[in-house]
């Protein structure tokens, strides 16, 4: 009875695995909802850009144009340019719509914010679901879905309220994973054309990544000349989607020779990448060493073209001026690599990845397969940009969901099979505990050298008091204006409130946040100059926030640091706020 109860099971997990699929992505998506629901109600969107995602939404169903991506509550009149591209606005915009119809436009607003991130979620599930069937075993998909649960980088980008587009582009990730491994090979090119397609119309994060899909499907080519069809149909995607994303979605200013988007410099390589391998794969000599050469060829016309051609984009994507890089990009922590990161944020960050990485060598080497060293490249590749910067964690350990899963499907039924449950469970346990980063996570926290100073708790208390909805609706006591304030206070401020600010963090209008910073480092008299240039009417500040403290460490004795011990010159106006703000208002005379 028991044995046919599970091959029952087993048959419905194999033949049902898509409706299963999204029965699990239902039942975790109700949980977060449900979990989250204090950050829906207060609206907590706490990541910058997140905010200035919901402004981009709002901007745009009041009727802003839709190739016009100006943040005009940003540095009024002129505006703000945001280099991002409206496809990830449209199931906000959409869902807000939906709520409309039962609720107010703010709690629209908020169950959209609440759902959105969600919906790339399913995606990555049934992509990883897919790539789990092929690579492992048609019953192991459940086990690679409790493996992403454990990612905890990666499901922090489907959160509630994380409205931004990590998730969308982890989601096209993962469906260039199932190409990757796909055994029909017009099916398989397809979808890591498209995939890169999107992804790159929605921004440039995964460029590396998509470079690097390419390049293994180039190779796949090399060693297999029948792999023709695949890289033909890559191609003509890849180049057909990229010219399609650019037509629908490209802003009016992505129409520039800029570096950091979809813009007609990334267009023209993927372009022409596009039509060279089409070509290869047409040719398609008999002779490994002449698809060899052809591949190389192709690889250096590419490079040198874009070499060329584009040099203002052989530095930094972002081509903001060096004071802005050494005083704010340099400082980014997610750009930094991960050893330069403490004990505490890096060992469970890494964990998965490395794990992840063996798992899939380990797979490749047994198996043999095509499809597991494509993975295995693929997830190697991850691990390495770990080292360049860390904001590559939520890729990376969502592409070890594969390479664990692979070593726990070979581990578990041996130690399953030990007599002793002494010995039998701890094993089980530690099995799925130990790749999986959450012992690590564990014994970090425990670790004397591992916590973080009472500095460093002040300062985040604090972060996340000033930019609380409770404390920054109190500004809307006054009437509308241009505020003064932090560059990472910018975005939250005019999504909470009906002002306007100045400067938010993001490089295309490197000018206006320098003017931020040399204000608060700079003397009264630059300071005042600065605020009347911008038209700003009050100023807004908030003590121990974390950019706060830059200012106080890079000028003891500017303008900021003596506001912080107290002083008020005598052109600012203290203004009162409820009690107990953190914030302190002043109106500029």
């Amino acid at each position: 009875m028991r044995e046919a109860s599970l091959e029952r099971l087993q048959r419905e997990i194999d033949r049902n695995w898509q409706r299963w699929v999204l029965v699990a992505w239902a039942a975790i998506a109700a949980w977060y909802m449900y979990d989250r629901w204090g950050q829906i109600r207060w609206w907590s969107l706490g990541d910058t850009d997140d905010n200035m995602r919901l402004m981009q939404v709002r901007a745009w169903m009041a009727g802003q144009d839709w190739y016009d991506l100006r943040q005009y509550r940003m540095n009024p009149p002129v505006g703000f340019d945001i280099h991002w591209s409206r496809i990830v606005d449209l199931p906000i915009a959409g869902l807000i719509l939906f709520f409309r119809l039962f609720t107010t436009p703010a709690w629209a607003e908020r169950l959209a914010c609440g759902l959105a991130p969600l919906i790339p979620l399913s995606i990555t599930m049934t992509a990883l679901a897919v790539t789990l069937r092929r690579l492992i075993g048609v019953l192991t998909w459940p086990l690679g879905l409790g493996l992403l649960l454990c990612a905890h980088a990666t499901l922090l980008m489907y959160m509630p309220m994380r409205i931004d587009h990590h998730g969308w582009q982890l989601a096209m990730l993962a469906v260039t994973v199932a190409g990757l491994c796909d055994p029909a090979a017009r099916r398989g090119g397809a979808l890591v054309g498209l995939a890169s397609a999107v992804s790159l119309a929605i921004g440039l994060e995964m460029l590396p990544y998509a470079a690097m899909a390419g390049a293994i499907l180039t190779l796949r080519w090399v060693w297999d000349r029948a792999e023709a069809d695949r890289l033909a149909v890559y191609a003509l995607t890849l180049g057909g989607g990229s010219a399609a994303g650019f037509a629908a979605f490209a802003s009016n200013a992505n129409y520039a020779m800029r570096c950091d988007a979809l813009t007609p410099v990334w267009l023209s390589v993927t372009v022409a990448a596009g039509a060279l391998l089409f070509v290869l794969a047409r040719i398609n000599p008999a002779s490994r060493g002449a698809r060899l050469g052809l591949a190389v060829v192709a690889g250096a016309v590419i490079a040198g073209g874009f070499a060329s051609l584009f040099p203002q984009c052989l530095t930094r994507p972002e081509q903001v001026s060096p004071e802005l890089q050494r005083n704010w990009l340099n400082n980014v922590r997610e750009a930094k690599p991960i050893y330069k990161h403490p004990l505490r944020v890096a060992l469970p960050m890494a964990i998965m990845p490395v794990i992840g990485m063996i798992g899939a060598i380990v797979a490749a080497w047994r198996r043999r397969t095509i499809g597991w060293t494509a993975v295995a490249l693929f997830t190697t590749f991850a691990c390495l940009m770990l080292l360049w910067q860390a904001r590559a964690a939520p890729a990376a350990q969502m592409l070890a969901v594969p390479g664990i899963a692979a070593l726990l499907w070979m581990v578990l039924p041996w130690l399953t099979r030990l007599r002793s449950p002494l010995l039998r469970v701890p094993a089980i346990v530690l099995a799925v505990l130990v790749p999986t980063g959450i012992a690590a996570s564990w014994i970090v926290t425990y670790l004397p050298a591992t916590q973080p100073s009472a500095y460093a708790n002040r300062v985040n208390r604090a972060t996340g008091q000033c930019v609380r909805t409770s404390v920054l609706t109190g500004v809307n006591a006054y009437p509308r204006a241009t505020v003064f304030t932090f560059v990472d206070l910018g975005p939250r401020l005019i999504v909470t409130t009906h002002h306007d600010a100045i400067a938010g963090p993001y490089h295309r209008n490197g000018d206006a946040i320098l003017d931020v910073q040399h204000a608060f480092q700079g003397s009264e008299a630059q300071a005042r100059a600065i605020m009347k240039r911008h038209g700003a009417t009050l100023l807004l500040i908030c003590p121990d926030m974390a950019e706060s403290t830059n200012y106080r460490a890079r000028a003891p004795g500017g303008f900021y640091d003596r506001m912080a011990r107290g002083w008020t010159p005598n052109w600012l106006t203290p203004l009162p706020l409820p009690k107990g703000s953190p914030l302190r208002l002043y109106r500029i005379r």
